[in-house]
């Protein structure tokens, strides 16, 4: 008989730890489906610069939650974990054992602790909330957010125009300030999480400059100019905001691409570095040292472990 999992188990670490390789490792070894825990992996036309899955390596295991939407489009948390709470069970009903792979952590933080029952998007309302701040300006946008929701204007920088966006959306379109709604959330899951983290800072922080600069080598200049040359992207949308494309694009703004290593490997070192903190502060991961030669064999193991717990 086929085995039966009763549970997904959940794969996360900082970019650059390793995770794709040892999913792929374990997919080896049991019948997994992998569901993609990555905020910039569900952009179509984006593969360089996120590192991807090649076509070897999406048909060697089933994938999900990769190539569903155009760059153009925002996916939010509350859509990830409609989509993978659903999709695990669908895998499980197939005898298969989901497995959630990102560094999106975000989206394990909502999948974990649960949804606030906040309102979707509504692109008119953003449209007019841009015009206005064309006008005044993004921090007199955060002064207004500070009379409606003075709990989340305090959290915000006055530049951080996405984040005071959707807040003000959600005044509006809800009734209410959104620090309000965040105190009524939705049942989060127990799903088992394993975590690569390294013991040594600088094994990951060399890894990443080679990343970044392999991905200069793979052509992510001309990924990022023919996505320009589209017409129907800018910087500001969340997708070019996605470590790497946002540096790219700047240099091809410039003509100047001799800081573009550096400064990618710096905005990757500093992404890894918020990866970490937040993993932090999950207490219930289990930690396994990417940067030991055996991690693969060891996150083997405790997976194993676990499904028999």
């Amino acid at each position: 008989m086929p085995p039966s999992f009763t549970t997904p188990i959940c794969l996360a670490g900082p970019t650059g730890s390793g995770k794709t390789a040892c999913a792929l490792a374990i997919a080896e070894v049991l019948p997994v489906e992998i569901i993609s825990v990555d905020s910039a992996l569900v952009y179509r036309g984006m593969d360089i610069g996120t590192a991807k899955p090649n076509a070897a390596e999406l048909a060697a295991v089933p994938h999900h939650l990769i190539d569903i939407i155009e760059p153009t489009a925002a996916y939010s948390a509350a859509q990830f974990v409609l989509a993978a709470r659903e999709l695990a069970q669908q895998i499980m009903s197939r005898g298969r054992l989901p497995l959630l792979v990102g560094g999106t952590m975000l989206y394990f933080k909502a999948l974990f602790e649960g949804l606030s029952d906040m309102p979707p998007a509504d692109e008119a309302l953003r449209l007019r909330l841009d015009a206005r701040a064309a006008q005044i300006g993004w921090p007199a946008m955060h002064a207004e957010l500070a009379r409606l929701d003075p709990v989340t204007a305090a959290r915000l920088a006055p530049g951080d125009s996405q984040r005071i966006q959707r807040a003000l959306e959600v005044c509006e379109l809800a009734g209410r300030p959104m620090s309000e709604l965040h105190l009524t959330r939705s049942e989060g899951v127990d799903w088992p999480l394993i975590s690569l983290e390294p013991t040594h800072r600088g094994w990951l922080h060399e890894r990443l400059g080679l990343r970044f600069a392999h991905m200069l080598e793979a052509g992510l200049i001309d990924e990022v100019r023919h996505l320009r040359a589209r017409g129907d992207l800018n910087p500001d949308l969340p997708s070019m905001r996605c470590v790497g494309y946002r540096q790219t694009w700047e240099a091809l703004d410039s003509g100047d691409f001799s800081q573009l290593q550096e400064r990618g490997s710096a905005a990757t070192r500093q992404l890894a570095k918020r990866q970490l903190t937040w993993l932090r502060s999950m207490p219930q991961r289990q930690v396994i040292a990417c940067d030991d030669p055996q991690a693969q064999l060891y996150t083997l193991a405790a997976l194993q472990r676990l499904l028999k717990a």
